[in-house]
């Protein structure tokens, strides 16, 4: 896990339970006592989010163990039980909580993720996930998405170039893209250029430009998308293509029969369902 991650355990329990504790617990439940706590999914699933469980439970009390019964990625289904929580009684319920709240929403990333990835299946695009993640999460939200069997796009702003309609627009005067691309290039070798396009005119310009690596098709049509595509083939240049904008279960495999290599899906972590998971106790 990485520090973010970390903090973020912090910060849950820090909400959870202030300076005063877990009150009803502490005051109800007796020192000494033991239990096992095991989580089971009321659902069909795909588990995310383990090694964030674990770690809430390290923080809440260091002798609570965790015991993983399935792997990131399994998928489970109704009635099967996910982990364990073995320990004092009062450290299983107060941890409880966001040890669920964890695993049901990265659950819920990597169950919907593989919804998608399966809609196209056997077709020759490849799922992307974008940066409409959950402020703080963004790490355990991407992870999620590629326990689900999709595949993560640019982790922030930081690890790739992606020139949208609002950065051409904030030029005072006419963009030279080639020659600002070959400047880049010249400073940052390896990095991925991606350029965002909403006409088709502008996917005929960019696919003549050395130096892009993806042209972003932003809500076009599936008419528009294998126009590009065609555009592409015809010129014979290595350019891919990437459809996103309002893609959802009902139109990812038309979208993908159009032929472009990349898809992208903002509701993969922006619009997630939590999965149903409970604990049981046992003493």
């Amino acid at each position: 896990m990485n520090s973010t991650s970390l903090a973020l355990v912090k910060m849950a329990l820090e909400e959870d339970l202030q300076d005063v504790g877990d009150l009803t617990s502490l005051n109800f439940v007796d020192e000494n006592h033991e239990s096992v706590g095991r989580i089971v999914s009321r659902e069909e699933a795909v588990i995310s989010g383990l090694e964030v469980a674990e770690e809430v439970c390290c923080e809440v009390d260091g002798d609570l163990r965790f015991v993983a019964l399935v792997d990131n990625g399994q998928i489970v289904r109704r009635g099967d039980a996910v982990c364990e929580l073995i320990g004092k009684t009062r450290s299983i319920l107060t941890a409880e909580r966001t040890v669920l709240n964890f695993l049901q929403r990265l659950s819920g990333v990597a169950t919907i993720s593989k919804t998608f990835v399966d809609r196209i299946e056997g077709l020759g695009a490849v799922l992307l996930d974008t940066r409409k993640t959950t402020p703080g999460w963004r790490a355990l939200e991407k992870a999620a998405v590629a326990h689900g069997g999709a595949t993560n796009h640019r982790a922030g702003l930081y690890d790739a170039v992606m020139v949208k309609d609002n950065h051409l627009a904030a030029n005072l005067t006419p963009i030279n893209l080639p020659e600002q691309l070959e400047a880049f290039k010249s400073d940052h070798s390896g990095l991925k250029i991606e350029v965002e396009a909403d006409r088709l005119d502008q996917v005929e310009a960019f696919l003549k430009i050395d130096g892009i690596d993806v042209i972003l098709l932003d809500n076009m049509s599936n008419h528009q998308l294998v126009s590009a595509v065609e555009m592409r083939d015809k010129l014979g240049v290595k350019i891919k293509l990437e459809a996103s904008g309002g893609v959802t279960l009902k139109t990812v495999r038309s979208i993908a029969e159009t032929g472009v290599d990349f898809i992208s899906v903002g509701a993969l972590t922006h619009s997630v369902r939590s999965i149903d998971l409970g604990l049981d106790l046992f003493s």
